[in-house]
């Protein structure tokens, strides 16, 4: 079974990776750095880029900001690491982009947040965004918030509601708001002069239902691309799981067209887990490949020796370590398909199921691992020696059958 047809939008590009229009749902991912330290900001870029992140967010929130952008990109470009930036900007984004030209040149896309363009002149403010946009040719996301709705906006329709002769609830007119803001800062956007493949949309929250919910309406209300997050996601597993239980229901309905992962990290933890994250919420989900998945039981009664999960880890370990280079040499070979197992119950069946695949003796099992690759048994390992001998098939394995993929290329 795969996901149901994605939804049809209007492809925009940003920087030189394409969104929306049939084009691969996007990952991408934010520092957390200040902007205006140049090299800390770019050190975090680049590993999130290499953790597979194909769009980064910076924050441009005063002129310090703004003046480091780019430098900051010069910095990348001399590093090699091509990943579109993107500016997040908040309260005084008119501000910052006309007095900073080589700040909006710089950058790959403009975030604007409709209910923090400013207390006053708000639609203004917005428009003068929207009009550098328009002047240095950049695509612009229009990302509404629940936590930062447009409350000018959002009184109005509370006003109008309560003059209903049956009114909604809050909850109810705050999700109408979020829709309105989000078409009605489009539509300006377009008035300004910014073109349709210019403009994506975001409408942001927190709970999963009523993200469901509101990108449910937002897909139907427009053919802009959508941006997908659960804003605030929260740390650890309540973030990975809210954010791929919401995410997961909009994807398979093929709703989604870049997706990010709001995860709040342990102190001083990495930045990148949430890359991963969306990388494996989108593989789970049969949309896309980015790493060799790793298949490994949970272990039980017959399972008591750890050696199988040690060998699972490491393996998986090596993996990720290695896709930075594998992913050049090796084309394809994030579709494989790598099966550890902890005992004969289901041990030979999902190996075989695998590309290659080793089945671990259990408790009381005799002291014997078959290897199976491409569906057929290869070899039965014993000793102690077990794992460096699978790993090293493995290697042998990825190289004989995706560097002959390169090789029939080249030729």
């Amino acid at each position: 079974m795969q996901p149901q047809q994605r939804r049809n939008s209007t492809q925009v590009m940003v920087g030189n990776v394409a969104v929306g229009g049939g084009a691969p749902v996007v990952v991408q991912s934010m520092t957390n750095t200040d902007t205006a330290d140049v090299d800390d900001t770019v050190k975090q870029i680049a590993e999130l880029a290499d953790a597979g992140s194909e769009i980064v967010r910076i924050t441009v929130n005063n002129k310090e900001a703004a003046q480091a952008v780019p430098f900051i990109m010069e910095k990348l470009d001399r590093k090699n690491v091509e990943v579109p930036v993107v500016g997040d900007f908040h309260y005084n984004g008119h501000v910052l982009l006309t007095q900073f030209p080589d700040c909006a040149k710089a950058l790959a896309k403009f975030r604007i947040n409709p209910g923090n363009t400013g207390t006053r002149g708000r639609d203004k403010n917005f428009c003068t965004i929207v009009e550098q946009a328009v002047k240095y040719d950049k695509p612009v996301r229009i990302g509404v918030n629940w936590g930062s709705l447009d409350q000018q906006l959002l009184a109005l329709k509370m006003d109008e509601n309560n003059e209903l002769p049956e009114p909604k609830s809050s909850k109810e007119v705050m999700m109408d708001t979020i829709i309105e803001s989000a078409t009605r800062s489009s539509a300006l956007a377009q008035d300004v002069g910014l073109a349709k493949d210019k403009i994506i949309i975001s409408c942001k929250m927190s709970g999963v239902q009523d993200l469901i919910h509101i990108y449910r309406r937002m897909a139907a209300a427009c053919d802009h691309p959508l941006h997908l997050g659960l804003t605030e996601a929260g740390m650890g597993m309540k973030g990975i799981v809210a954010s791929s239980a919401a995410l997961s229901v909009l994807l398979n309905e093929g709703i989604g067209d870049t997706i990010r992962i709001s995860l709040t990290p342990q102190p001083g933890g990495d930045r990148a887990e949430e890359v991963r994250v969306g990388q494996q919420i989108l593989q789970s989900m049969g949309i896309r490949s980015f790493i060799p998945q790793v298949t490994a039981c949970p272990g039980c009664g017959r399972t008591k020796s750890t050696y199988f999960q040690e060998l699972a880890d490491e393996i998986q370990g090596y993996i990720r370590e290695m896709m930075p280079i594998w992913r050049d040499v090796y084309p394809g070979v994030e579709d494989m398909h790598v099966a550890v197992m902890g005992c004969v119950v289901n041990g030979p069946g999902e190996s075989k199921f695998a590309d290659i695949g080793i089945s671990l003796p259990g408790t009381f099992e005799e002291p014997k691992a078959p290897v199976y690759v491409d569906g057929e048994h290869r070899v039965t390992l014993s000793g102690d020696a077990i794992g460096k001998e699978f790993r090293k098939m493995l290697d042998d394995y990825i190289m004989n059958r995706f560097g002959r993929k390169t090789e029939q290329a080249e030729a």
